[in-house]
């Protein structure tokens, strides 16, 4: 499947796509070893996707022994970089010329728009494998000063076997996030997907043989975590983890961690993050077009979403009615409607049911001041209208709850030192913004707020450059950049007498 042509029916491509739920192991689809499985529903219209396998601790087992034998043998690890780099390079390619389809199986399996996934998250995917593939020749080794007749070397090793656990609300993007730094760097890879979206994660395997890269080197294998995420966690063989989900399951893994080898870990969380807008804004209708962005894209299922809002007392009722006139942009439709722009589905009704219990406790204790609906569409009701939540008491726990849906609450402050307070005043560290034509300002006040990431006078911003990650029990490591390439490395020193 190359490119989609505008007037072909996403639908209708649906109906035709090959779906395949079994695991990658050993460069081979497989099913579990006990053959079960557990359905794949799409959020968009509650059809059955496919059959997943739900996979054992056996397949555990058989992938880490295909994965530590891959990397032992050297047919990854020490083919040096600049056969990594073409191999990365063709996978690259082969997910450009199949992005109709990996796009389709994420909207089809988490509900976000078609047009979101075509033109942001397939792209980004694509280009993350090429940034690192092109980073991995260009690295250097030190040689530090050490005492005459003598030569140190320090060099970046690969760790061995790491294990990527991803979530479902970025299935594509955030699986590359994990597994280009790891597979640039020389390692091999169990890769984990998120029950409620495996497709696109299993079918970048296949890609990853077709490019050439060797059985064994990646692993794809679904299934609960309960028996793949912890058996990865706890295996003795695997080296690192790599992780993007909740705090509680993050605290788990710490634990894990410890109770077996001391596994390197890199552990993105939750997160609740601020957005702060002072009354010297220079453009409050930018602002709040930006906030509504920042809260509602992709149905405000994002880690980093700007889910809280303060909002200097002078100019609050202003902010707050541009935010509920921005906020219709974001309004449910069809996910497969390649013009519709706004919103999708929730990843599932479950999900849909504990965002709704949110906005019903908000209606409760404060005001309702946009959306707050829940529809049915397409024969499935997970979806949601992006809602706006004022005059909750401070101590409410909707600022301080990762509500993961289309949701944000409205909070007033008066001074600077009450908005850095009010903003640091969660148990998450990873995003924030401000907004402010004042330059002394915006660097006082970004400095002051506990935060991986800090935008000013836009939102949520990241890039392929930049470290991604938080503070606090929003985790530690770091996707994207050159630093990422920590979680998956370890330095070593090669001391040489030689006077």
């Amino acid at each position: 499947m190359t490119k989609l042509s505008t007037d072909t029916s996403w639908r209708e491509l649906a109906g035709s796509l090959r779906l395949d739920g079994r695991a990658l192991i050993d460069g081979q689809r497989q099913d579990a070893s006990n053959t079960q499985t557990f359905p794949s529903i799409s959020p968009i219209d509650g059809r059955h996707l496919v059959d997943i396998a739900a996979c054992t601790s056996e397949d555990v087992e058989a992938a880490v022994a295909s994965a530590r034998a891959a990397f032992e043998g050297g047919r990854w690890s020490r083919i040096g970089v600049a056969a990594r780099k073409e191999a990365l390079l063709r996978l690259a390619d082969l997910m450009e010329e199949h992005g109709a389809e990996l796009a389709l199986l994420d909207s089809l399996d988490m509900g976000k728009p078609i047009a979101q996934s075509t033109t942001v998250d397939v792209p980004g995917s694509v280009e993350t494998f090429r940034w690192y593939a092109e980073l991995v020749d260009k690295l250097s080794d030190e040689i530090p000063s050490t005492p005459p007749g003598t030569t140190a070397l320090v060099t970046r090793e690969p760790l061995g076997v790491v294990a990527a656990i991803t979530p479902w609300n970025y299935p594509l993007e955030i699986a590359c996030w994990k597994l280009a730094p790891a597979l640039a760097a020389g390692n091999s890879v169990v890769l984990k997907p998120a029950g409620q979206s495996s497709l696109s994660a299993l079918r970048l395997g296949e890609l990853a043989v077709e490019a050439g890269i060797p059985a064994g080197v990646l692993n794809v294998v679904p299934g609960s975590g309960r028996i793949v995420g912890e058996g990865l966690a706890r295996h003795m063989d695997v080296d690192a983890v790599a992780f993007t989900g909740s705090t509680a399951v993050a605290k788990g893994l710490l634990e894990s961690s410890g109770q077996s080898n001391m596994k390197r870990l890199g552990l993105e969380a939750g997160g609740k993050s601020s957005n702060l807008i002072f009354d010297d804004v220079e453009d409050l209708d930018a602002a709040a077009a930006k906030a509504a962005f920042g809260a509602f894209y992709n149905q405000g299922e994002v880690c980093s979403a700007n889910s809280r809002i303060l909002v200097q007392r002078g100019i609050a009722e202003q902010f707050i009615e541009a935010l509920a006139k921005h906020s219709a942009a974001y309004a449910p439709g069809d996910p497969l409607d390649p013009g519709h722009a706004g919103a999708g589905a929730l990843v599932n009704s479950a999900h849909a049911d504990q965002v709704e219990q949110a906005i019903e406790s908000g209606r409760n204790d404060g005001v309702i001041r946009a959306g707050g609906r829940r529809l049915t569409l397409n024969g499935s009701d997970a979806y949601i209208e992006p809602t706006i939540i004022a005059q909750l008491p401070a101590t409410h726990p909707l600022h301080h709850t990762e509500i993961f849906g289309p949701v944000v609450t409205i909070s007033v402050f008066d001074t600077e030192e009450e908005a850095i307070d009010l903003a640091n005043g969660t148990e998450y560290g990873l995003a924030a913004s401000l907004w402010t034509t004042n330059l002394s300002r915006a660097h006082r006040v970004a400095a002051r707020l506990v935060a991986g990431t800090v935008s000013i006078n836009t939102v949520d911003a990241l890039g392929l450059t930049t470290p991604f990650g938080g503070f606090k029990q929003s985790g530690f490591g770091r996707d994207l950049s050159v630093h990422a390439l920590d979680n998956y490395t370890g330095l070593k020193t090669t001391w040489i007498q030689h006077g």
